[in-house]
This record gives structure tokens, C-alpha cells and sequence, in this order.
């Protein structure tokens, strides 16, 4: 999906990923529903791929994932046992923008702490249905403003081996945060002798964006500049949620510094206010110059007083 080699490392990962991402983002992919489409699998791919425990595992079964026993494509979810403990029924979500792939062998899956059917029991013959969970794929641009997801939820009766699809609408609150749960009631598994269906819980993940990285409210933002730039200082254009920004580079910034803009994050849980927004600095060095630009480098060694070992 990436279009990197087996041996490919973080760093080509992580170049490879930014390209792509940019390319079929969904705000400048010319095709808004087949760039989103696309962004989403770019990101599954770059989570499996930039962690080297679920990169491993990848190895060791990615390229059998679509053999008998596997998961279909186009589907997640996973097994969870019936209330009165009568087969496997099985949940498949469809709009949660994780693959069957992907949530079979790198998500969480399984039950939400799960209720026995003990302890959900209504009564004599009463029983409600267990609650199910899945992982949930949520943009920053939905962060920032909030979203509605249409899901399916398909499941299987393991008894009779009927199906039943059923479609519902999601609110991703504005301000979602990574791992929080969105609780959909009574979407969970149907209950038995007029009990009540139990609840969906859906894990909100955050999408891997190619500029910014999240931290709870907060946003960080990797800023290249010449050497020139950090030790005179500049003024520079840089990426924000809300557009372009203009952002003042003092002069002798070093590497590593991190440049506060107020106000300029994600939206906080059930609030007005916003996190910041962390412009964090990084001097690239030239590697190849000409003999011009060679000549005023040997000037200014032998003019600076400058010793960064001293």
C-alpha cells in the first residue's frame, strides 16, 4: 500500500507515508470520496508498518491473511458468544474505516470487559444481550468540527445461519480524543426472551495525518529550516487546521526548539477553547552545494568566533 520494500526503514516508512497521505487527503484529492477511501487504507498500512511488533506480525501473516480461515476484505469485527452461551455470533462493522485485515489481526476486538450471562440476567429466561466494541478510524478534520459516520453493522446467527444488516448513523463528537468511547445504545447484541439488545462501543483512533501529530488537544507541527534561517531568524509559512499562518522565527533558534501558537490545536472535550499548536524546529543541513556557496562556508568558518564545543 505504501510502495516500500520489506526492508524498507522507519524513516523511508514514515517519507512514503507523508507523500501518499498528502496525495489522497481528502480535502485535496480531486475525487473526495475515493481519496478518503484511499487515505484510509494509507493509514492502516502506515500503523501496521511504523510499529515493529504489528510489522512483525504482518510478516508473518499478511500475505496469507486472504487464505481459507481468514477474513473476508471489507468487513471488521469479531466473534463474541451468545447470552445464553448457545454458538459464536459474529459482528461485522462496515464504515468504522478499519479493514477486516487489520481489525482480526491488530485491533482490540473481543468483548468490552463483557457481562456473563449471570450477571446480565433480567429474570427467569430473561436475558440482555452482551455489549460489543470496535475501533472507530476518526480524521483531525472531523475532530475539529465533529462528524456523523453512517455504519453497518452486520451480524450472524450462528443457529440458523440467517444474517441481518443493519445501518445506523454515529456522532463523532467535536473534540474526540484519542481511545475515548463512543457509546451507541442498544446496537450491541439482541437480548433473549425480551431482554434488552446490549450496547456498541466504539474506540475512537485518530488517523495518522501527514503534517501533524496529536497529543491529546494539542497539535505538533515539524519545521525545516536552513541554517541561515534559524540563526537570523525568518519568517515562515506554515500548515495549520485553519489554514496558512505566518510564523516569525526568532533569530538563534536552535534545533529542537518549539515555537508555542495559542489556540491553534484541536478543540477541547465539551468546550470553546482549543489546545496549542507546537511548531517544532528542525536545521536541515545542505548536502550537496556548489563551489560558490563552498567559498562563502570556508569565509564564514574562518570569520565566526562561533565553537560549539567550547
Amino acid at each position: 500500500m505504501l510502495g516500500v520494500s520489506r526492508t524498507a526503514s522507519a524513516e523511508e516508512i514514515k517519507k512514503a507515508f507523508r507523500a501518499l497521505a498528502r496525495k489522497y487527503h481528502p480535502d485535496v484529492a480531486k475525487d473526495k470520496k475515493a481519496g478518503e477511501a484511499k487515505f484510509k487504507q494509507i493509514n492502516e498500512a502506515y500503523e501496521v508498518l511504523s510499529d515493529p511488533e504489528k510489522r512483525k506480525k504482518y510478516d508473518e501473516l499478511g500475505e496469507n491473511w486472504d487464505k481459507p480461515g481468514m477474513p473476508a476484505p471489507g468487513w471488521n469485527g469479531f466473534p463474541r458468544r451468545e447470552a445464553g452461551g448457545g454458538g459464536t455470533r459474529e459482528f461485522h462493522f462496515e464504515g468504522t474505516g478499519f479493514s477486516d485485515f487489520f481489525e482480526q489481526f491488530f485491533g482490540r476486538g473481543g468483548g468490552f470487559g463483557g457481562f456473563s450471562s449471570a450477571e446480565r440476567s433480567a429474570g427467569e429466561g430473561i436475558h440482555h444481550g452482551h455489549d460489543i466494541e470496535g475501533d472507530i478510524l476518526v480524521t483531525l478534520d472531523e475532530v475539529m468540527r465533529g462528524a456523523v459516520r453512517q455504519i453497518s453493522l452486520r451480524s450472524a446467527d450462528p443457529q440458523t445461519g440467517e444474517t441481518k444488516t443493519e445501518s445506523f448513523k454515529v456522532r463523532i463528537p467535536k473534540g474526540a480524543l484519542e481511545g475515548q468511547i463512543i457509546r451507541v445504545p442498544g446496537k450491541g447484541e439482541p437480548g433473549m426472551g425480551g431482554g434488552e439488545a446490549g450496547h456498541l462501543f466504539l474506540r475512537v483512533r485518530l488517523a495518522s495525518h501527514p503534517d501533524f501529530r496529536a497529543l491529546g488537544a494539542d497539535l505538533y507541527y515539524d519545521l525545516s529550516l536552513a541554517p541561515w534561517e534559524a540563526v537570523l531568524g525568518a519568517t515562515v509559512r506554515v500548515r495549520s487546521l485553519d489554514g496558512d499562518l505566518n510564523v516569525k522565527i526568532p533569530a538563534g533558534t536552535a534545533n529542537g526548539r518549539r515555537l508555542r501558537l495559542r489556540g491553534r490545536g484541536l478543540p477541547k472535550p465539551k468546550s470553546d477553547e482549543r489546545g496549542d499548536l507546537y511548531v517544532v524546529v528542525g536545521i536541515e543541513i545542505p548536502e550537496n552545494i556548489g563551489v560558490k556557496e563552498k567559498e562563502l562556508w570556508e569565509q564564514l568558518r574562518h570569520a565566526s568566533s562561533f565553537n560549539p564545543r567550547g
